[in-house]
């Protein structure tokens, strides 16, 4: 099969390196709830103290860093409102959520604060015009002199293909999912973006489970995650079909 022969040319089985991505249970943007704001200090606190591995978002500054935020805009979470990309890290660490006294931190500041203790993977934000190449260089330097498991992912091929050419110490993922893209044609889209990420695992839909794509990748080697699992109903479905849950809400806790 052509293709099968691609995926292990392209996009190797990582053997024991992921070793810790098997089993985890990854907390969404940190333990986040009612009190607590997704992606915060006080979320990332919260899951390395219940031993829960952390998925966060990072996005890039005006002056070159990396930060931990979803959104490409402020105006959910915080009182402010423009591009995040618009704002040095400077000013983006005088910014307070809405809810909370916190905040936005640097990536740096997460790694200091997570320190090694539990799992990392973090979701490199982009946009087909931005700067992305700036932003894994961003990433690359924070995790440069970082001692314990982490990963780097995203939705953008671009972003793994960069890790595997620039920092390949860094495991680097592909995150998928097949909502909008379907049948065979959507198949080949996503071996071709697996090829182009030069990805270690996966990180899919749950809405997509079980996925042929995905049973094909795992049943080779490829460590999959899924993500969000918020609803009890599909953590059967999940922890059937992937290696790790990136969950929130009651399914976490």
């Amino acid at each position: 099969m052509l293709l099968s022969a691609l995926d292990r040319l392209f996009a190797p089985a990582p053997g024991a390196a992921l070793g810790w991505l098997k089993g985890a249970r990854v907390a969404h943007r940190g333990l986040h709830g009612e009190t607590v704001v997704e992606n915060s200090p006080a979320a990332f606190a919260a899951a390395a103290a219940h031993g829960l591995a952390i998925e966060c978002d990072v996005q890039l500054t005006s002056d070159g860093e990396a930060v931990v935020f979803h959104d490409f805009t402020l105006e959910r979470l915080t009182a402010e409102a423009g591009l995040v990309l618009d704002r040095s890290a400077a000013e983006l660490a005088q910014i307070r959520y809405r809810a909370s006294a916190e905040t936005i931190p640097t990536l740096a500041q997460f790694l200091a604060q997570v320190g090694g203790r539990v799992p990392l993977l973090i979701e490199v934000k982009s946009q087909a015009d931005w700067d992305w190449a700036r932003l894994c260089a961003a990433v690359a330097r924070g995790l440069a002199g970082y001692v314990g498991p982490a990963a780097v992912m995203s939705f953008d091929p671009r972003v793994g293909s960069w890790f595997a050419a620039h920092a390949p110490q860094v495991v680097r993922g592909l995150v998928a999912s097949e909502e909008h893209s379907r049948g065979w044609w959507g198949d080949l889209r996503r071996h071709w973006a697996l090829w182009r990420s030069r990805a270690q695992f996966l990180a899919y839909d749950v809405r997509d489970l079980p996925s042929r794509f995905a049973a094909a990748q795992r049943a080779r080697g490829l460590p999959v995650a899924t993500w969000t699992v918020r609803d009890p109903a599909l953590f059967p479905v999940a922890s059937a079909n992937a290696d790790a849950l990136i969950a929130e809400g009651s399914i976490i806790a």
